[in-house]
């Protein structure tokens, strides 16, 4: 059975293409397409928008140093630390989704 080896330096090619294709640059502009109707709603979506951001980084910085261990160039003290933080972000991100599903379920079941 074939065994397919990639070169360290080709997966490191390929995350890089990856990582500069912006899903978060996507969610941003989504966000910032928004408008805003009144005060209060402009800063919820700076607030929303500043969370998105805030954790794009986040998640960029755990995949930044995961591909730094993988060629010797960070503590894996450092390594650990970023991967928990883009761990713990995410699933803030994954509890912030469910709240506004299960929001958005209860509106639905309101009578008109």
């Amino acid at each position: 059975m074939p065994t397919n080896t990639i070169n360290a330096n080709q997966a490191i090619n390929a995350y890089s293409q990856t990582s500069n294709l912006s899903a978060a640059g996507k969610a941003t502009d989504i966000l910032g397409k928004a408008g805003n109707k009144t005060q209060d709603d402009g800063v919820f979506l700076d607030l929303v928008k500043n969370s998105v951001t805030q954790s794009i980084d986040t998640l960029k910085r755990g995949e930044q140093m995961s591909a730094a261990a993988v060629t010797g160039q960070a503590d894996i003290t450092d390594v650990v630390q970023a991967v928990t933080a883009a761990e713990i972000q995410v699933q803030t991100i994954m509890t912030f989704r469910d709240k506004m599903i299960a929001a958005y379920q209860e509106v639905m079941r309101m009578p008109i």
